[in-house]
């Protein structure tokens, strides 16, 4: 069973040459990186992947965790790669200077985080929501709270987890009946209650978990104005740093579920006892705020999972078909057996399998350019300007890249044929662990929903707008390039730009006048907006290569496959785009005609 290779010369481009890194590199406390930094990271990354992390991939799926009265333990070989995963330092990459991280930036760190889930999503999902926690901490924290928790969250020492989900509330946090009661001075709650789902909530790989968890405190108003988040570790934390008692949590199973296994998905009882002790994050009833500083990170983070799976399902099929001789070639008579790779219809799955993994990997550059952008750019204007991008686009990464990331596993699945359904393969276990990522952060229809909501409705159009107009721009430029290829890309997102503008005036003015008929298209309209934003970055993506290959470059093989990749998406995803238009635009009547189902 071939391992995870990290698509090394694909990052470097979409870093490099699409993502703009030169003018990262000159924002504020960036200067150190650069185009030889961000190729030495992405090489180590690549052979920790590959070395290390990939196989245990299929050692997770089978043997899983094991939960013993209370205490969970991740299988074999989980423990020592993390102990080489917390020496490399590689938790540490985006972490803040001050408490012993590497402050770089995210079009760098991203491109790790998508090789990370290739290799091993389930062994990353505890590292991905610690990097939230730490994003929470860094923005609300109170400096105590920095000093105790930060540095050693961010050097990997601790997990940190988000407590949200209880067994009455799903998505619904308005649900949530954790409670939590201050002792007398107010400086410490007691928290009872119940919480599930939780990712890597307990397991054996750091000595402490700080749980980041929301309660309501005894004088609360009902609904989401009456949420605050506490701080409450698994083992409190002395004033100096070190380890004090056990806290009163305790993790009463974990789930059995249909992939992830390496992850422990822990159900968490607090205050079975005295109460677990809890501090206050932040002020009362602003919880919900602060969680979603931490929710908006791990939404582009399980984006990038989609990215990391369907790259690596990619991978195991193209193998695959290289290797498996099954039939003649269509178009000689009599001739040799082939391999399933020379197969049109197989060679159409394999493309379709890499266009899609090229265009979401290209996507999700954009927010990880803008979100360096937002954070760092020493103009007030341009911060404001990115910010909108990137939270206009978080909910099309998270949602679109995970729906492409089950298609192109199933996929996965079909060009293995028979084996593919037989689990020797692995082909099976990339769609059984893509299948959860549409519904972690909340499920495609609420990013779809919040797409169409806050960040169209919302705002009135003015990012959305803004966006296609630039996309627009671009097609002037493609259009003055004489190459059949780019020619045909630019015909296909001609098409579909007129979709997505149709569609999104139809929404802006559905949206005030018939919610209900808006928020039937909406999932449309989020898979209409991932296809097209796609089909621009290959666009862009064949753009470049034709000028490199025009200048002389020798990497002829590359910058040729890049070209005809982006050909191959415009001609077979962007014309998904009209239809899509014609299911929010003319859809919604019959998705609500039933009166009960």
């Amino acid at each position: 069973m071939a391992e995870y290779l990290a698509p090394i010369r694909d990052l470097q481009f979409v870093i490099k040459e699409l993502g703009g890194l030169d003018q990262i590199t000159s924002l504020p406390g960036k200067s150190e990186v650069n185009a030889e930094l961000a190729d030495a990271v992405l090489e180590e990354a690549g052979k920790f992947a590959a070395g290390v992390l990939s196989p245990l991939n299929v050692v997770g799926d089978r043997v899983g965790c094991k939960w013993n009265d209370g205490a969970v333990t991740t299988p074999p070989g989980f423990r020592e790669a993390y102990r080489q995963f917390r020496e490399g330092g590689w938790p540490a990459l985006h972490g803040d200077p001050a408490f012993g991280g590497q402050g770089l930036p995210h079009v760098l760190a991203h491109p790790v985080a998508e090789v990370w889930n290739g290799a091993n999503m389930a062994f990353c999902l505890g590292p991905m929501l610690t990097g939230s926690a730490v994003l929470a901490l860094t923005k609300h924290g109170t400096p105590e709270q920095q000093r105790l928790y930060l540095a050693k969250l961010i050097s990997g020492e601790w997990m940190g987890t988000m407590n949200l989900t209880e067994p009455q509330a799903g998505s619904d946090l308005a649900s949530v009946r954790m409670r939590a009661v201050p002792e007398a001075g107010g400086e410490r709650y007691r928290l009872h209650g119940t919480k599930i789902f939780i990712t890597y909530g307990e397991h054996d790989l750091t000595d402490n978990i700080i749980h980041l968890v929301l309660a309501r405190t005894p004088n609360a108003p009902e609904g989401v104005k009456g949420i605050s988040m506490f701080i409450v570790p698994k083992f409190l934390v002395n004033v100096d740093g070190s380890l004090g008692a056990r806290n009163d949590i305790r993790c009463v199973s974990i789930e059995h579920k249909l992939g992830i296994h390496g992850s422990p998905t822990a159900v968490l009882s607090y205050g079975d006892k005295e109460g677990a002790v809890g501090y206050l994050f932040g002020e009362e009833n602003r919880g919900l705020q602060y969680m979603f500083t931490m929710m908006n990170s791990a939404r582009l983070e399980v984006g990038i999972e989609g990215i990391g799976i369907a790259e690596r399902a990619y991978q195991r099929a193209l193998a695959y078909a290289k290797e498996r001789v099954q039939g003649k070639d269509i178009a000689v008579r009599g001739g040799e057996r082939v391999s399933i790779a020379q197969h049109p219809d197989v060679r159409r799955m394999l493309m379709s399998m890499r266009a899609q993994s090229e265009a979401m990997r290209a996507m999700a550059m954009l927010a990880s350019f803008s979100l360096d952008m937002s954070h760092e750019h020493p103009n007030s204007t341009e911060r404001f300007k990115h910010q909108t991008l990137v939270d206009f686009v978080t909910p099309i990464v998270k949602g679109w890249c995970t729906e492409q990331s089950i298609e192109v596993a199933s996929l996965g699945v079909q060009v293995h044929g028979g084996m593919g359904f037989i689990e020797e393969t692995g082909a099976a276990q990339h769609y059984r662990d893509a299948r959860i990522t549409t519904i972690y952060e909340g499920t495609t229809g609420i990013q779809a929903n919040d797409l169409i909501g806050r960040k169209l409705a919302g705002e009135k159009g003015v990012t959305a707008k803004r966006l296609i107009t630039e996309m627009q721009q671009f097609m002037t430029v493609l259009a003055r390039v004489d190459h059949p290829a780019l020619a045909s890309i630019n015909r296909q997102l001609g098409a579909a730009l007129e979709a997505l503008s149709t569609a999104t005036d139809w929404l802006l003015e559905s949206y005030a006048s018939d919610v209900r008929a808006a928020a039937a298209g909406a999932v449309p309209y989020l898979k209409l907006w991932g296809t097209v934003l796609g089909g621009y970055q290959l666009g862009k993506s064949a753009l470049i290569a034709k000028q490199c290959l025009d200048a002389g470059s020798n990497e002829t093989d590359f910058y040729r496959a890049k070209i005809a990749t982006a050909r191959f998406f415009a001609e077979h995803h962007l014309p998904h785009a009209p239809a899509y238009k014609e299911a929010i635009v003319c859809g919604a009547h019959s998705a609500l005609a039933l009166p009960a189902l």
